[in-house]
């Protein structure tokens, strides 16, 4: 409950810091303007609601607060006489949406200077003409300065993203370069082998036999389980012997080839029964060539798979075809994230994914979200790297923490010290060397999870077992998509 309205005395007025350097003809019409108001504990105006007054407290206790997700999460508290909110950006008027930026309550019956939002601006711009042209270029400028800051991460995370993109690109594109390059000296035997054994004199239905030789070969290749080194040395050694016995010359390239394509002797002797013993040695040669030339094609085709995964995952990883907000499956952003990081990654270091394929899709913009994922994964790496031994595990968990889902970057790095934990969301804050990081990854992080998503982002850290843990709302309170303009709860001082 409220009380009417009363004039305000212009001394008690001074008494404030906001208004002590005003003349008298200026805290008159102040008072003119504005009126004094009590309120009894409970809501003064709420987040999101038309900005119409300047609120500046003479007495009682005061909390300021946002709303993330679904939940209120308080501020500021304090009763401090002279403190402020509410339409303080009205002197800036239609250049920025004048709504509450935060929820004002009192704990206490508490009595405020009520000064309605237009009046505010009229006299900013009055009394104060060049202060409020200093003040537009400060607000803009901040929020250019973020935008600037923001593009910035976002080009180095790309950057880091395409340095591995290409690293992981090269492999099967030279891969692919090598075995096409042995494929045409292979079909080259090929042909030439079928032409010695066409010279020779056979009847219609042996040349049918080998082609259907071939068409059994190519058939059985693959079939067996793959064979590791110790066992592919024996079954070379077994198909050498195997040679030896049926006097059939032997160069050391046949019994590799075979063995890659788990064919061994039982296959030899299938071929024997077929064919006339005289067949049997230029038969072996040309069905050697054939099964390499298949090997060598299975090589091209799984190296065009992995660049098509590659290039996949570069699609999902920018999403640059599709729409900037939509329901998605944290598991595809962070494997696609995964896959690209790689070889930044390095091999020392274990990959773990703990995932909980259960968990439902959740709303948000899976290119910024991408972009957390890459800060949080690069940190980790960073610091287990940096731990000495240059290996260590990262494990990416993901669960479901009531309507929210949860996922986890853990690192068994040195940990983040206790006495700055507090200020690793900071901007340019960084604990790296200098020029090995900028202090905004974090930041740009915070304000994806937090402002952009009505998440949470959380830092769990001791000695071999640091945490960055993000929280996602299943069913946000507005879904169809949070404001970016809107200030960030994390930054107190952008709530005044």
């Amino acid at each position: 409950m409220t009380v009417s309205p009363a004039r305000c005395d212009e001394q008690e007025l001074r008494s404030l810091f906001l208004f002590e350097k005003l003349t008298p003809e200026q805290l008159t019409q102040l008072c003119r303007d504005g009126h004094v108001e009590w309120f009894d504990p409970g809501p003064v105006y709420r987040e999101g609601d038309p900005a119409t007054s300047l609120y500046v407290l003479f007495q009682g206790t005061v909390v300021l607060s946002r709303r993330v997700g679904e939940q209120e999460v308080d501020v500021t508290r304090t009763s401090a006489a002279g403190v402020y909110a509410g339409a303080f950006q009205a002197y800036l008027g239609e250049q920025v949406p004048q709504v509450y930026n935060n929820s004002l309550r009192v704990t206490e019956r508490s009595r405020f200077f009520v000064l309605p939002a237009e009046a505010f601006a009229e006299i900013m711009r009055s009394w104060f003409p060049m202060a409020v042209h200093l003040l537009e270029g400060l607000f803009f400028g901040i929020k250019n300065a973020q935008e600037a800051i923001g593009q910035r991460e976002r080009l180095l995370a790309l950057g880091s993203v395409t340095a591995g993109l290409t690293h992981e690109l090269n492999n099967p594109a030279a891969a692919a370069v090598r075995a096409a390059a042995a494929l045409r000296e292979r079909i080259a035997r090929v042909r030439r082998a079928y032409g010695e054994l066409a010279a020779e004199p056979h009847a219609a239905e042996e040349l049918a036999r080998l082609n259907d030789l071939q068409d059994l070969t190519l058939a059985e290749i693959g079939k067996a389980a793959p064979l590791g080194p110790l066992q592919a040395a024996d079954a070379e050694d077994e198909i050498g012997d195997w040679l030896a016995e049926h006097d059939l010359p032997d160069d050391g390239q046949l019994a590799p080839v075979l063995v890659q394509a788990g064919l061994g002797t039982d296959w030899l002797e299938r071929i024997t029964d077929s064919l006339p013993r005289d067949a049997l040695g230029n038969t072996l040669n040309w069905l050697g060539c054939t099964v390499e030339a298949d090997l060598l094609l299975g090589e091209i085709e799984d190296a065009a798979h992995r660049i098509s995964a590659l290039v996949g995952a570069a699609k999902q990883y920018t999403q640059l075809d599709r729409a900037p907000y939509q329901t998605v499956d944290v598991h595809e952003l962070l494997d696609s994230t995964l896959l690209l990081l790689a070889a930044k990654i390095g091999p020392d270091i274990t990959v773990v994914r703990a995932y909980d394929r259960t968990l439902p899709r959740v709303p948000g913009y899976p290119a910024e979200l991408n972009q957390v994922w890459t800060n949080l994964i690069d940190n980790a790496a960073w610091a287990m790297r940096g731990d000495g031994a240059g290996s260590g595990t990262l494990t990416v968990r993901t669960a479901r923490d009531g309507d929210q889902v949860l996922v986890e970057f853990r690192d068994t790095g040195p940990g983040v010290p206790a006495d700055v934990q507090s200020r690793v969301f900071d901007p340019f804050f960084t604990t790296k060397p200098v020029g090995e990081g900028t202090g905004l990854g974090l930041d740009i992080s915070w304000r994806i999870v937090v402002t952009r998503h009505g998440g949470d982002l959380r830092l769990e850290s001791v000695p071999g077992d640091t945490r960055f843990q993000v929280r996602l709302p299943i069913d946000p309170a507005d879904p169809d998509r949070p404001d970016p303009d809107k200030p960030d709860p994390h930054r107190p001082e952008e709530s005044s």
